[in-house]
């Protein structure tokens, strides 16, 4: 949230070691996203209500900025883990840090009857409509995916609503949800309470089964309180996802200082305990990302905060150069461990475009992008750039298009493949996924974008201006530091020019003062 001239983050953190467990609510600040201030501890289990677990929620401001914290409390020990919704409210509205919250004794706020109170968490920013607040409640029902609405006038005494605000079947838990407008006709934010014409409404939640994240885009019915995905929009497991990779429990808020909607999303690690605490630390706040409505309504586009810039250092770029089969061409000048690439990519003619197989249809994109790889030779891509990628290329991680023809139209497909981040065998035994999505872009032009925020651990990459996006955690052993190496690749026989390619070694964020 932004308070008195600060961003807020709160975050789910162990104090007392890099692995799950003793989690609390740990607290940063920062003036623009990039550099931040860690804080004490706003939130740790001491109460009844939370003894067993201060879990995920949200920050809402009341009237007269008045910010209040919803947050998950467990009540009970594994194995029934009863969860409720408590709340916390700052100790002094007028310390811009915030330093210090209070868990009133009136909590818990909202308690589970005929809910599974061990699946019964995370509630989202409350918004308020008709004359009361609203928020949601992530949970299950069987295998049915819940988003409960409860309604308070005064924000302390809440009622359930009498049906969810929606739900699935076959989804399993629904973690994390979150429910906020978009404009149709505009490239500004809403805040979530905001109301009117010419604006939808957006529902993601996050799956506890498969550990990924889906959302739709529809209509919300103020009067009956329901949410309607619109037909265009896939509700369900195949539904479209904020990012195909390494991407979880993610949350937005408006930022009223820029009238933006930014989105925060967490990667967890791949490698293995034993690594985690070793190096003491483990899980990642990905770059922030403002979220605006695609024009054709159909979907979102994210793109990585303007502030990023300011980390920007030594610059290279890159110009009609033409890539043909099989080369590999090096992007020297920067630090390709720590690096913002950003790319444009053209090609004469679709005529080359391989035929999409028809068995491949009921397969997920990451299927096809493990059939269909980096160094298997097709005829439009794969191309793309060839990250944290060692001097003689025994390591790297590609993040590439491939382009097919099928009866209707041309489908692209983007894959950002961690196969191949490390030559040690010894990794094998590792989380090292194709990841890979779909890419719903206009090809007339004959052209193509592709920009990748490398960051040693982290490679996450935004294809055609933020219509599709994927991140992954690699752990490369030879592409480290000095030795990471950047190229541009074309493993297709069609020949592909890099039309325009910048490219900034990224300085590290510094505390803030």
């Amino acid at each position: 949230m932004f308070y008195k001239g600060y961003y807020h983050l709160f975050y789910q953190y162990n104090p007392q070691g890099a692995v799950w467990g003793n989690i609390v609510w740990a607290h940063s600040v920062s003036k623009d996203l990039i550099n931040w201030l860690a804080l004490e501890t706003a939130i740790s289990p001491s109460k009844p209500f939370d003894k067993y677990g201060c879990w995920s929620g949200s920050a809402t401001i009341l009237p007269g900025n008045k910010p209040i914290i919803l947050y998950t409390g467990i009540v009970s020990p594994e194995p029934e883990s009863t969860q409720v919704q408590n709340y916390a409210v700052p100790a002094n509205y007028s310390d811009p840090f915030l330093r210090e919250w209070i868990k009133p004794d009136n909590n818990p706020l909202v308690t589970a009857h005929s809910e599974n109170s061990s699946a019964f968490r995370d509630p989202t920013t409350a918004w308020f409509d008709g004359g009361h607040w609203k928020m949601l409640v992530g949970s299950r029902r069987k295998h049915r995916g819940m988003a409960y609405l409860y309604r308070s006038r005064d924000f302390m005494n809440w009622a359930k609503s009498p049906h969810p605000l929606h739900s699935k079947a076959n989804t399993g838990m629904w973690e994390c949800p979150d429910f906020y407008p978009v404009a149709q006709e505009s490239t500004k934010g809403l805040d979530t309470s905001e109301r009117g014409e010419n604006i939808k409404h957006v529902l993601k939640v996050s799956l506890d089964e498969t550990r990924y994240e889906y959302y739709t885009i529809g209509t919300y019915d103020r009067v009956k309180d329901r949410y309607v995905p619109d037909n265009t929009s896939v509700d369900g497991w195949a539904g479209l996802r904020y990012d195909y990779g390494n991407f979880y429990a993610s949350k937005t808020f408006f930022d009223p200082l820029k009238n933006r909607r930014i989105l925060w999303g967490w990667a967890n690690e791949s490698d293995t305990r034993d690594d985690d605490v070793k190096k003491g630390w483990a899980g990642v706040q990905l770059i922030p990302r403002t979220v605006l409505l695609d024009p054709s309504g159909r979907q979102l586009i994210q793109w990585p905060i303007e502030e990023l810039e300011q980390l920007r250092g030594a610059r290279v770029q890159m110009g009609k150069q033409k890539i043909n089969e099989g080369d590999h061409v090096e992007v020297k000048g920067i630090t390709a461990a720590q690096a913002d690439v950003d790319a444009t990519f053209s090609f004469e003619s679709l005529d080359k475009a391989e035929s999409f197989d028809p068995k491949w249809m009921n397969l997920d994109a990451q299927d096809v992008c493990n059939l269909m790889g980096s160094t298997v030779i097709g005829g439009l891509g794969p191309f793309g750039l060839l990250t944290l990628a060692s001097e003689k290329l025994e390591e790297y991680t590609p993040v590439f298009f491939r382009i097919f023809k099928t009866q209707e139209k041309h489908k692209v497909l983007m894959c950002s493949d961690a196969k191949r981040y490390t030559c040690l065998s010894v990794f094998q035994r590792l989380y090292m996924p194709s990841f890979a999505g779909y890419v719903d872009v206009d090809l007339t032009d004959n052209k193509i974008s592709l920009r990748s925020l490398i960051d040693n651990s982290v490679v996450e990459s935004f294809g055609a201006r933020g219509k599709t996006c994927i991140s992954s955690r690699v752990y490369p052993t030879l592409a480290i530091s000095k030795n990471a190496h950047l190229f541009v690749f074309n493993n297709g026989t069609e020949p592909i020019t890099v039309d325009s390619l910048d490219a900034w070694s990224m300085n590290p964020p510094s505390k803030m003062n």
